[in-house]
């Protein structure tokens, strides 16, 4: 396999619920607490609020601020008023939304990026599956024909709103490798697996966890999930097993 990039990168997928936690307190300072604990190079967000703020800034610009990072894309205002955002420090080449659809007023919305480190290039994607079977399905198979950088190493990270093996998960698992599944839900006592980062190729893979401090079990009602990627090294998806924490 040939070498992708130089060095890891640092990826956390979050769904910050708007910023509301788990004791229902609006607390951007909190949440962004929490991003800055992980300090990942590539930070992928769920239920950003595009109506809500805090300091004079939307709630979204407040957390760029705060990490250092770079808005790569923000929701789109015409689907709703929240969305997915990936906020990065890395150089993003080319940024385009894909519309998943839904069946109800809340249409989802993929992120696709191109991100390059030094000078090679992977697709990032950060996604949000709406909440019935069969949606969640039709929504994973526009995605997938959706791809644009489907030739290149890839990240797709985001709350995929599903556990059970089959269904939605089959179709991504299938096209990138079984995702490993820490408990995320509800962030207190977490017992379902909805958040999930698979990387392309697997081997790339190089360390895998669930960020559970006690900030993070009341900043919002997920946990984050974060990894670090690195292409350069070929090693096994056993061996990659192995290296989790």
């Amino acid at each position: 396999m040939s070498s992708v990039g130089r060095g890891s990168i640092s990826v956390v997928s979050y769904n910050v619920h708007r910023c509301f936690g788990a004791d229902r307190k609006y607390d951007p300072p909190r949440t962004a607490n929490v991003l800055a604990m992980i300090d990942a190079d590539i930070v992928g967000l769920q239920e950003v609020d595009v109506r809500l703020d805090f300091g004079g800034k939307s709630q979204l610009e407040y957390l760029s601020d705060r990490l250092g990072l770079a808005i790569a894309a923000r929701p789109r205002l015409d689907h709703a008023r929240f969305g997915n955002a990936l906020l990065t420090r890395l150089p993003v080449s080319t940024v385009r939304q894909l519309d998943l659809g839904g069946w109800s007023e809340e249409r989802r919305t993929a992120i696709e990026a191109e991100i390059r480190q030094g000078e090679t290039s992977f697709s990032v994607l950060v996604v949000h599956l709406g909440l019935e079977r069969g949606e969640r399905s039709v929504q994973v198979r526009r995605l997938l024909d959706g791809l644009s950088g489907a030739d290149l190493p890839m990240i797709v990270m985001g709350d995929v709103n599903e556990w059970w093996p089959n269904g939605a998960l089959s179709s991504l698992n299938r096209r990138f490798g079984a995702a490993l599944a820490p408990r995320t839900f509800p962030s207190r006592f977490p017992i379902l697996r909805l958040d999930r980062i698979w990387v392309w190729p697997p081997a790339g893979l190089q360390r895998y966890s669930v960020f559970a401090s006690p900030t993070a079990r009341i900043a919002s009602d997920h946990l984050p999930v974060r990894a670090e990627v690195d292409w350069s090294v070929p090693i096994s998806r056993k061996q990659s097993n192995k290296r989790i924490v």
